[in-house]
């Protein structure tokens, strides 16, 4: 989740992505699977580790399917529903990926969303599949502190930009693309370990956003990667264990504790994803 987090643990951050410019097709037989999203489209693991997210291991399943598709990652580390429309926030009005230099270097058109509206248009009818996860920057803090009105404040910006975000996909990919999102695993679940209460109620925080973005995606007639459901949110202590097996939150310092996923994480939520597509 790039919860891009000022967390209550020590968790290591990533300000870096990947952009593609948008540039017209030069061939019919490409095809385009578009990645976006906070730090788990762009793969980010504490050890550096950039390559071995759920996006290339997805990419992996499909390209076997399809040898002409390329996949490409907008994704960036602490992106947030409001920063993937506007760019840089300040740290008092949100999460987001860094500074105005990092959203003008890295982004073209100046902002993740604008680049992929950008990318579809250029690419139109060459792109196979979209996939997003947004909304865990909004309320990460939020679920780390265990601070339930922090958390309602950030699920109503959730509530607000995710629709317009999904908007302006569907009408720069046209009807046909498939753009599929995911819910949320829960790396506070471990607080479980040292108190029962604590991690239940971070579930319920978590299941919270879950609920929200099922009801988002779906009106927006996008479907959805029930990666909560793969990591047992809400379930204990199946959710915890999950939690300390496929993220880094229970590793050791300095690559711990982190919240974001390890290989086989990323591979869960892959699979979810795979499971998802129509």
């Amino acid at each position: 989740m790039k919860f891009r987090l000022t967390l209550v643990l020590a968790v290591a951050v990533a300000l870096f992505g990947v952009a593609t410019p948008a540039s017209a097709d030069d061939s019919s037989s490409v095809h385009y699977y578009l990645s976006l999203g906070d730090s788990l489209a762009e793969s980010f693991q504490p050890n550096g580790v950039f390559d071995q997210g759920y996006a290339e291991q997805l990419y992996a399943e499909l390209k076997a399917q399809d040898v002409t598709l390329k996949l490409v990652k907008l994704g960036c580390g602490g992106e947030s529903t409001e920063s993937m429309q506007v760019g840089s926030l300040p740290p008092a009005a949100g999460a987001s990926c860094g500074s105005p230099d990092f959203y003008q270097h890295t982004y073209p058109h100046k902002t993740q969303l604008a680049e992929a509206v950008s990318f579809l248009k250029a690419h139109a009818k060459h792109v196979s599949l979209v996939t997003i996860d947004i909304g865990g920057n909004d309320v990460g803090a939020c679920v780390a502190a265990l601070d339930v009105g922090c958390f309602n404040a950030g699920l109503a910006g959730v509530q607000t930009h995710l629709p317009r975000i999904l908007a302006a996909l569907r009408g720069a990919a046209g009807p046909d693309v498939p753009i599929v999102g995911m819910t949320y695993y829960d790396p506070f679940s471990v607080f479980w370990f040292a108190s029962p209460a604590a991690g239940e109620a971070a579930d319920d925080l978590v299941g919270g956003l879950n609920s929200a973005l099922d009801r988002i995606y779906a009106t927006a007639g996008a479907t959805v990667a029930q990666v909560d459901d793969a990591f047992a949110v809400g379930t204990f202590p199946a959710s915890a264990l999950n939690a300390c097996q496929w993220t880094w939150m229970c590793a050791a310092p300095p690559l711990g504790p982190d919240i974001h996923p390890n290989t086989a994480g990323y591979g869960v939520i892959a699979r979810a994803f795979e499971a998802a597509l129509p």
